[in-house]
């Protein structure tokens, strides 16, 4: 028996869990049974996933469903149904446990549907249809019976987490993907609108266990390691342990992520975070909201003072990415309101700042209570709200251009300087901002278009000659942006000229006395200055922009001949940043 496993990935960079999960569990306990996995994505041509799919010839397909992929999955179904009668379909995930009966009688192309946790369930269904059993004590399983479809009352397992094995048999399939881990299952918090808190009992591998497969995953060197666990940091011990074994198996490439409640982060966690190495620890903290009403209704409990204390803190520590999530859209928290939570949220200035929009999943507490706030949402995957008591859809449309700007300049660390300068200088809050900044785009079409790096940099121009005084100085500003961030990118010809006259033989003249490399350059002593200078850059400035990068409010700066000096990082990874220094030349 030919079994293949697979699901359709929201993007190339993804790698799917639960398929490696059912084959590295079933295959530990039915020996005999040819699994595979393979996995495409949603931007895949349905045509192309049949074609993969179907030279295989398999006796049993089966499909992880999403929110994102289950339109898409059921036309592949279809189609491969149409032309091979015989191939048993079966799906999984989250996206079909919660209406698994209705969906088989309006999809008759599916023969069976796994509900929830799937190891135990789907080794039992093979191991029925191996062995020619019935499928009637088979937990969490629905199936055909002829013209029926039969829903099995025995609810879905509480799978022993310790039993499944590790994931991944190999690794040749995931190069340039992000390796996704769980160390615990389920959630100890109930919030309304996840999925995880019906996850059932919250369970954790043994740390010995953990720290094996971490070992495994260190040795492959994989770009990114994402934990999957909903809450990571809920035991405060099992937390500490873990971080200061990737920390002291840390292979200098490989990124570990995690998904937090920052309020649980003490002193003792904080310090020891404060040592990882920059880059090796990624935090995603939802704060969802700061109102204190609307946490309440979606029972989200979060000491938001706590919050700001540890995301300030490894803010200042500046080595973690730290990640934090809004979501427009929840229960008592109209447009001014949500202004307020967006306010709280970006003053603390995370890496990224990710505004999302409420998705009434099925399954969850908010679509179950969705008539008691007014919720009308799509009635098809991802079930996104359209509008509530609180919030109309002209609000949520005007988040939506604010969440796309959010996107294409904040989340790019492109602009910080030229951000900050316009904010506080013309703009009473952040989101005062965003709001105007999106109806300018609005007004002038751009959103309808794609834009080219130098085109983002002029619109932020283009809308700051409305908005504020001293352009020339916001055009220096914007060159300085500009040049942190592009290494060889040629100077648009809209920036401020270069005010120093015989700038490059200065430059070279500056380079040439070892003083200047011991004190500015010193990882390039003995080399020659035509050499060094093909490793940074010198631009010079009307302006002082470095005292506008340190204080963003000097607006009345005085034009003062500036040069900087700029090394960027000759490594492998994407520049973040350059270091730069102000110069004599």
């Amino acid at each position: 028996m030919k079994v293949i496993l697979t699901s359709l990935n929201a993007r190339f960079i993804h790698s799917n869990l639960a398929i490696r999960y059912l084959k590295t569990y079933t295959k530990s306990i039915c020996p005999g049974i040819n699994i595979k996995t393979m996995e495409f994505t949603i931007n895949d041509h349905t045509d192309n996933i049949v074609r993969q799919i179907y030279i295989q010839k398999p006796d049993v397909l089966g499909f992880s469903c999403y929110i994102w992929n289950i339109t898409q999955t059921l036309e592949v179904v279809e189609i491969l149904k149409k032309v091979n009668k015989d191939l048993l379909i079966v799906l999984g995930g989250p996206e079909v446990s919660f209406d698994a009966k209705d969906l088989m009688l309006n999809n008759k192309y599916v023969d069976f549907i796994i509900k929830g946790e799937g190891e135990r369930s789907f080794k039992e269904f093979l191991t029925a249809l191996k062995e020619r059993k019935d499928y009637n004590n088979i937990p969490g399983l629905v199936y055909r019976d002829e013209a029926r479809v039969i829903e099995n009352d025995t609810p879905p397992p509480i799978i022993d987490f310790k039993q499944i094995p590790f994931p991944y048999d190999e690794f040749k399939t995931l190069e340039n993907k992000i390796l996704y881990y769980e160390s615990s299952r389920g959630c100890p918090f109930r919030c309304q609108y996840c999925l995880s808190s019906t996850a059932g009992n919250l369970r954790f591998l043994p740390i010995k266990r953990v720290k094996e497969d971490l070992l495994k995953l260190i040795e492959y060197k994989p770009r990114q390691v994402k934990f999957v666990d909903r809450t990571f940091n809920c035991v405060k011990s099992r937390a500490l342990d873990i971080w200061k074994f990737i920390m002291e198996h840390d292979n200098g490439i490989t990124n570990f992520h995690f998904e937090i409640c920052a309020d649980l982060l003490d002193k003792e966690m904080l310090t020891l975070l404060s040592r990882a190495r920059t880059d090796l620890i990624q935090f995603e903290i939802g704060v969802q909201s700061t109102h204190k009403k609307t946490l309440e209704a979606i029972q989200r409990k979060m000491d938001l003072d706590k919050v700001k204390a540890a995301v300030k803190q490894l803010g200042k520590n500046n080595n973690i990415h730290l990640h934090l999530d809004l979501i427009a859209g929840l229960p008592y928290e109209g447009y001014n309101r949500f202004k307020k939570s967006f306010n709280d949220v970006y003053n603390l200035q995370p890496e990224m700042l990710q505004l999302g929009f409420l998705k009434l999943l099925k399954g969850s507490g908010l679509r179950k209570t969705a008539s008691e706030h007014g919720y009308v949402f799509k009635d098809n995957p991802p079930y996104e709200v359209l509008k509530n008591n609180y919030i109309e859809y002209d609000d949520l449309l005007r988040l939506k251009s604010i969440a796309e700007l959010i996107e294409k300049y904040y989340n790019t660390h492109r602009f910080d300087t030229s951000l900050n300068f316009v904010i506080v200088n013309c703009f009473d809050t952040p989101f005062d901002f965003y709001e105007e900044f999106a109806s300018f785009w609005q007004t002038k079409g751009y959103f309808n278009i794609s834009h080219s790096n130098e085109s983002l940099y002029k619109i932020l121009y283009q809308f700051y000659q409305e908005k504020g005084e001293k352009h020339e100085l916001f055009r220096d500003v914007l060159k300085f942006d500009y040049l942190l961030h592009n290494r060889h990118g040629k100077i648009f010809t809209w920036f401020n000229e270069n005010p120093i006259k015989d700038f490059k033989n200065r430059c070279f003249n500056f380079l040439k006395k070892e003083e200047n490399i011991r004190k500015y350059l010193p990882e390039f002593i003995g080399l020659p200055a035509k050499k060094i200078y093909k490793n940074v850059n010198f631009e010079g400035f009307q302006y002082d922009v470095i005292q506008i990068y340190r204080d963003p409010k000097k607006i009345y700066a005085e034009k003062k001949p500036t040069t900087v000096l700029f090394k960027y990082d000759t490594g492998p990874q994407v520049i973040k940043k350059a270091w730069f220094r102000a110069v004599n030349i």
